[in-house]
């Protein structure tokens, strides 16, 4: 499975997301939107939002860390 997580390294929430996937050994791909502004647009377009974080499961978008939400979307036991 292909995961990206769209964050900002001053983001509690997208520091959440990232300890969390780490924990389940999820690997995923972080790109910081806060430095590359195509990729923030990238997630504007996938996402309809501004907000990070933004999680891309093979196409599948979450905005947010909703633990519930994240387990479900990645098949995370936990």
């Amino acid at each position: 499975m292909s995961v990206i997580v769209y964050s900002t390294p001053t983001c509690p929430y997208c520091n959440q997301l990232k300890e969390y996937l780490s924990e389940k050994k999820v690997k995923y791909e972080n790109i910081d939107v806060s430095t590359d502004q195509d990729k923030a647009q990238e997630m504007i377009k996938k996402s309809g939002q501004m907000g990070v974080p933004v999680i891309d499961a093979n196409g599948e978008i979450l905005v947010g860390f909703d633990k519930k939400k994240v387990a479900e979307l990645l098949k995370i036991e936990d």
